[in-house]
């Protein structure tokens, strides 16, 4: 589902793999080699891929945003990622290059079972919930869809390991 809202896909076995591929795909986009992230994916070995990465919040230079996600949903081809100290928001929506990792163990069925998640594992709702649902799109001008006007124009999501 996620291809279909124009997000492209790719499948690794471990995050071990991750940093490589992100530095080949921000390569083959013709992007520069360097990303904010966030700090539950900042322990990659992202400099032996070549890429210059920092932690924290975006800021308007920040080409891509590299996240990971508390969960993704089948039925609709959406993140859910929780805004946190560790997890700011800006990383995944102010960039125009959005790179989730998503851990194939952690993708539901329903928007009814990512709640259930987070009630489960979290028990109260953090400062923000984000849904993402492929690149950011608009049809305000001449019924033309531009995708990029209001956050990423690119969302890359990397599933990692096998499903349950």
């Amino acid at each position: 589902k996620a291809i279909s809202l124009a997000s492209s896909v790719e499948r690794l076995a471990d995050y071990e793999q991750v940093p490589a591929h992100v530095a080949a795909w921000l390569a083959a986009q013709g992007l520069p080699l360097n990303a904010v992230t966030t700090l539950d994916v900042a322990g990659l070995d992202w400099a032996e891929a070549g890429l210059a990465c920092r932690s924290g919040p975006a800021v308007d230079a920040d080409a891509t945003g590299i996240s990971g996600c508390f969960c993704a949903v089948a039925e609709t081809g959406t993140l859910m990622l929780l805004s946190g100290t560790a997890t700011p928001a800006s990383v995944s929506l102010l960039p125009e290059t959005h790179i989730a990792l998503v851990p194939a163990s952690r993708i539901v069925g329903t928007m009814e079972e990512a709640f259930a998640l987070l009630r489960s594992e979290r028990g109260q709702l953090p400062r923000a919930v984000n849904f993402i649902s492929g690149p950011s799109r608009t049809g305000d001008i001449e019924q033309t869809i531009v995708l990029g006007a209001h956050g990423p124009c690119r969302v890359h999501l990397i599933v990692i390991g096998e499903t349950a």
